[in-house]
C-alpha cells in the first residue's frame, strides 16, 4: 500500500499498544533513517514514510522477506545474518515501492569515500602480505577495520540523516513506553546498531588475522567467510547484551554504544522530522494489524 498526506504533529497515542495485563507486548521494531524520512521494519511488514521537496510526507509499506523462519531462524551464528539480510532486503523494496525517498548512500560523498576507502583497505592487504609479525599483522587489519567504518561516518555527516536517526529512536522508543509522546523519548536506544560497532571491529580483526594463521595466501572467498563469521559474533554479542544489559559485557557495549549515538551518530530532530517518524510508526503499526504481525515470530 502507498499514500500520501501533509503529515500530522507527533502522536501520544501511537504506543499504546498494551500496557495492562494480559495485553499483548510491543511488537519488535527496528529502523533505517532515511535523508528526508525513516524505514521501520517488524515481524512480518515495512513501513516508510519521506518528506518530499514541496512538503508533502509520502508513506507507504508492504510485507517484509522472511529468512529466519524455522529452525535456522533460532540457531546460534545463523540467526543474525538472516536477520540482517531480512532488514538489509527490505531497503530496495522500500525504495521502489515510495520513489520520495532517499538512501543514506544517494550522497556522492559517500560513494566517493566508499570507492576509496575499498581502494586503500586493497593496497594496505597488499602490501601486508610480506607481514610476518603478529603486532604489524594486527595494526593493519585494524586500520582496515576502522576503514570499513568511514563510509557510515561520511552519510552521518549530513545532519539530516543523524536528526532522521534520532527520530527512528524517539519513534520506537515511544512506541516501546507506551504512549509517551516521541518528541520527549530519548534520541538514544539500546538496541542502536551501534552497540555492534566495537564487537564488530574487534572480531572482523581477530578473523581476518586467523584466516592468515590458517591459510599462507588467503583469497576472498576465505576473508569472505572470516567476514560473515565476524558478523554472526558481533550479533551474539549484540544479543547477549540485550539480554542481560547488567552484565560486564552487557554494561560496557551499550556504554560505548550510547555514547558514539549521544556524541556523534543522532541529532535532535525538528517538529516536522518527528511528524515523518509519526507517520512511518503509524504506517508499520497499521501494516502489521493488517498482516496479523503482532504475534512476534
Amino acid at each position: 500500500m502507498s499514500h500520501s498526506g501533509n503529515g500530522a504533529s507527533a502522536d501520544p497515542t501511537l504506543g499504546t499498544h498494551g500496557n495492562g495485563a494480559g495485553e499483548e507486548p510491543p511488537l519488535r521494531l527496528g529502523g533505517m533513517a532515511l535523508r528526508n524520512g525513516l524505514l521501520i521494519h517488524g515481524p512480518r511488514a515495512w513501513a516508510a514514510a519521506a518528506r518530499t521537496r514541496d512538503g508533502r510526507i509520502e508513506v507507504s509499506s508492504g510485507p517484509k522477506p522472511v529468512f529466519s523462519r524455522g529452525r535456522l531462524g533460532s540457531t546460534p551464528l545463523i540467526r543474525g545474518p538472516l536477520r540482517l539480510a531480512e532488514a538489509f532486503a527490505v531497503v530496495p523494496l522500500a525504495r521502489r515501492r515510495l520513489p520520495a525517498a532517499r538512501l543514506p548512500i544517494e550522497d556522492p560523498r559517500v560513494l566517493v569515500v566508499g570507492f576509496v576507502t575499498a581502494a586503500v583497505s586493497g593496497a594496505i592487504r597488499r602490501q601486508g602480505r610480506t607481514t610476518t609479525s603478529r603486532g604489524g599483522a594486527t595494526l593493519r587489519e585494524g586500520v582496515i577495520a576502522i576503514l570499513g567504518v568511514l563510509p557510515a561516518a561520511a552519510a552521518l555527516r549530513d545532519r539530516d540523516l543523524a536528526a532522521y536517526h534520532g527520530v527512528e529512536h524517539k519513534a520506537i522508543g515511544a512506541y516501546e513506553r507506551h504512549s509517551l509522546d516521541p518528541a520527549d523519548a530519548p534520541k538514544e536506544h539500546e538496541r542502536c546498531g551501534s552497540n555492534l560497532i566495537v564487537p564488530l571491529l574487534v572480531l572482523s580483526v581477530a578473523g581476518q588475522l586467523v584466516t592468515e594463521r590458517l591459510f599462507r595466501h588467503p583469497g576472498p572467498l576465505p576473508r569472505a567467510v572470516a567476514g560473515v563469521a565476524s558478523v554472526s559474533g558481533a550479533v551474539e554479542l549484540f544479543a547477549y547484551a540485550e539480554r542481560r544489559p547488567g552484565s560486564t559485557l552487557g554494561r560496557a557495549i551499550h556504554g560505548i554504544g550510547h555514547q558514539i549515538q549521544r556524541l556523534f551518530s543522532t541529532r535532535e530532530p525538528t517538529p516536522e522530522q518527528l511528524e515523518v517518524g509519526s507517520a512511518a510508526l503509524r504506517e508499520i503499526l497499521r501494516a502489521e494489524a493488517e498482516l496479523g504481525g503482532r504475534v512476534q515470530p
